[in-house]
């Protein structure tokens, strides 16, 4: 567990918490002794490439077909 702090030690002492956080700290910010919220170090993001599964994901022809008589019944709760 990370550093715990009371929400108004927090407040008068924000901008060296989150240094501290941006350093890799963990800082837990509590209410009356609740821990109510978390600081922790911001990480980018990568960026997502489009068409990256290209070649690795296979859908059959018939997917979207219909379901057979039985199955779709079975679904729609007419099943015995």
């Amino acid at each position: 567990m990370g550093k715990l702090f009371n929400l108004y030690e927090a407040k008068t002492q924000l901008s060296a918490l989150v240094d501290e956080a941006a350093a890799g700290t963990e800082i837990i910010i509590a209410k009356a002794g609740k821990p109510l919220a978390k600081l922790v170090p911001f990480r980018e993001s990568a960026r997502r490439k489009p068409g990256r599964a290209k070649g690795l994901v296979w859908i059959s022809d018939d997917f979207d077909a219909p379901l057979p008589a039985d199955l779709q019944a079975a679904f729609d709760g007419d099943s015995e």
